[in-house]
């Protein structure tokens, strides 16, 4: 019985504490498909994304998102800036920008969030991204 109450304990101490870091690691799916990194600053949240832009240039961006608004039991507004490079067919640098809504399930370490990350390039195209994204992530 005192083996059962141990393991126990350790499992839930265990998920407490994955539930409790500050990152989160999934996908962003949309007009192309990204592998999403982000870490909590504060109440804020960097996040990086590498993956294949209108799925045939690769791409890298990162942004820093404030948290903006939260609302409901596990919901919150975010947007910030950030920057972008892509090159396979075209070179592109350019700023971005990234706004959404997320939702951490508070039963399991899992969030899902809806956004749209508009995109200016500097090297030619222009403004690009307007395309709403899908993500889940895994928070640990």
């Amino acid at each position: 019985m005192k083996k059962i109450i141990a393991i126990a304990a350790l499992v839930l101490g265990f998920a407490v504490a994955a539930s409790a870091q500050p990152k989160a690691l999934g996908l962003r799916l949309g007009y192309g498909a990204e592998l999403s990194y982000q870490h909590n600053v504060g109440s804020n949240f960097i996040e990086a994304d590498l993956g294949l832009a209108s799925f045939k240039n690769l791409q890298v961006a990162a942004t820093y998102n404030f948290n903006i608004a939260e609302f409901g039991q596990g919901f919150n507004f975010y947007a910030g800036p950030g920057i972008g490079l892509a090159f396979g067919q075209q070179l592109s640098v350019g700023i971005a920008g990234q706004a959404g809504v997320e939702y951490n399930f508070a039963s399991a370490p899992i969030q899902i969030s809806v956004d749209v990350r508009p995109y200016f390039d500097f090297v030619g195209v222009g403004l690009v991204g307007w395309w709403p994204h899908l993500g889940v992530r895994y928070c640990f």
